[in-house]
């Protein structure tokens, strides 16, 4: 049991995941730190506290309902309740045209990024509200909002996780419980550079898949700087929010 602020993060274990969580806990959160590779998870953990904070690793498939089912258990059995939850996970999926996507991998890439988030509203959100309340971030993109050529998996689960969130924020509307997007634009992760050397190898000197961007690429930290500020009581009139964090390329 802990007086501390309790903040569950999937996909915790590495990029903008890891990077909020060494935020939150700077911050005097206590975090649970989710991530199908439970060595990225734990490493993330103990990173925290090395900083001085309270950290547990999970091992979570957010695909699963039973995982997810465990995990926010977990977080309200060990520490007493849930105060902030970040869902976070997601892949990339293949850099291809429609036309030529695999089925299977279109379903993967469904399955983390929107089912996931899915399941962490639908677990969360009760668990939430039955304590004392709290707010509920889910990873977008500008992909949220935007058309991406090449990506087409990832950016229809990015335009559906967006109409979850939006969704889950009405149906909670007048609760203890918030639910926000934050959309993050090129982010150096190992995602991104995933993403651009797929796109090389598709068409070598074509510059990636984003092309040139008008501005320069983010940092996990810029990121999880937002997401603190989404679990914080400052933005408690803040619901159904998309914000982005792109240095102007959404707009330019």
């Amino acid at each position: 049991m802990t007086s501390r602020k309790v903040v569950v993060i999937t996909g915790g274990g590495g990029g903008i995941g890891a990077a909020t969580a060494a935020k939150l806990v700077s911050q005097d959160w206590t975090v649970v730190i989710a991530d199908q590779s439970l060595a990225a998870a734990t490493d993330a953990a103990e990173r925290c506290r090395a900083l001085g904070g309270t950290a547990e690793a999970l091992a979570c498939d957010v695909t699963s309902s039973d995982d997810v089912q465990k995990l926010v258990r977990f977080a309200s059995d060990r520490f007493g309740g849930i105060h902030g939850f970040f869902a976070n996970a997601g892949i990339s999926g293949l850099v291809t045209p429609l036309a030529e996507y695999p089925e299977d991998v279109f379903d993967k890439v469904i399955g983390v990024n929107l089912r996931g988030v899915f399941l962490c509203l639908k677990y969360a959100l009760p668990a939430m509200r039955a304590g004392a309340g709290g707010s509920f971030v889910a990873t977008g993109s500008t992909a949220s909002i935007r058309g991406r050529a090449l990506v087409g998996a990832y950016t229809a689960s990015k335009h559906a996780v967006l109409g979850l969130v939006r969704t889950a924020a009405m149906e909670y509307l007048g609760s203890n419980v918030r639910v926000n997007a934050v959309l993050p634009g090129p982010i150096h992760t190992p995602m991104m550079d995933s993403i651009n050397e797929m796109a090389a190898k598709r068409n070598p000197g074509g510059g990636g898949v984003l092309r040139a961007t008008p501005a320069p690429y983010g940092t996990p930290e810029d990121v999880a700087n937002t997401v603190a500020f989404l679990m914080s009581p400052d933005s408690s009139h803040m619901n159904g929010a998309a914000v982005v964090v792109d240095a102007g390329n959404t707009v330019a």
